[in-house]
């Protein structure tokens, strides 16, 4: 289930691949992190240590490894590359504070509790830590084992916030437009034989990089397939 192969295929995917289908989705969400960790990690004075939270086969670890003194992998125990797992009651088995950031990408719409899982992450990061995630706004029906939530912008930033940090970037990934060629593609996909779908992703993959750079497009950070974002950890006084 979490072999190495498929993270790497995920992080660079092939128009003629198992992931053509994702094509266009993960080159734009691989570009939105790699811009994350240049502006957020990359930059930082000291050498940080980052928890990847959720990090199935750890698709990003290439991308993030060189800007970090240490990467942590952290999942459930079923997932035998993890580095740490998470204990039955949810918590990750690490001191309190003992984080620089944490990385939830495609995590949280599986979380049976959004509000627990940020609540551990907050408990985890140092004072100064920042927690670095990505969701999705809109997206088909995936359950990896479970699939509970969609986020509007809004929504997304109130969870954050509430479960106490503040948030300092929040862009959006692929527009609306864009994303409705995404779902139709995704609707046709799944009932045709899948020698075929290849062939599909070359047709629809372009039309929805040409729909993504439309003017109209322009809100897709309030209104997209994906969010990622940064927050700080907020300290009470």
């Amino acid at each position: 289930m979490y072999e190495r192969e498929p993270g790497i295929e995920r992080l660079y995917p092939s128009i003629f691949g198992r992931m053509a289908t994702r094509y266009y989705y993960l080159r734009q969400l691989r570009q939105a992190i790699e811009d994350v960790i240049r502006d957020f990690v990359a930059k930082s004075p000291r050498k940080l240590v980052l928890a990847d939270y959720g990090c199935g086969n750890k698709p990003y670890e290439p991308l993030i490894a060189p800007f970090v003194e240490k990467y942590i992998g952290i999942d459930l125990a079923v997932n035998k590359i993890a580095d740490i797992h998470i204990s039955p009651e949810g918590q990750i088995e690490l001191p309190e504070k003992s984080l620089d950031v944490v990385l939830s990408t495609q995590v949280l719409e599986h979380v049976v509790n959004p509000g627990e899982y940020l609540s551990e992450a907050h408990r985890v990061l140092k004072d100064d830590g920042q927690l670095i995630l990505s969701t999705h706004g809109y997206w088909m029906f995936h359950p990896d084992p479970t699939d509970f939530w969609r986020w509007t912008s809004t929504g997304l930033r109130k969870v954050v916030t509430e479960a106490g940090f503040e948030v300092i970037h929040f862009k959006g990934i692929i527009g609306r437009s864009a994303m409705g060629l995404q779902l139709f593609q995704d609707g046709i996909t799944f009932v045709i034989p899948r020698i075929a779908r290849p062939v599909l992703a070359m047709i629809i993959q372009p039309l929805i990089m040409l729909f993504d750079k439309l003017p109209s497009q322009a809100g897709k950070d309030q209104d997209a397939c994906t969010f990622i974002l940064v927050a700080k950890k907020r300290v009470k006084q």
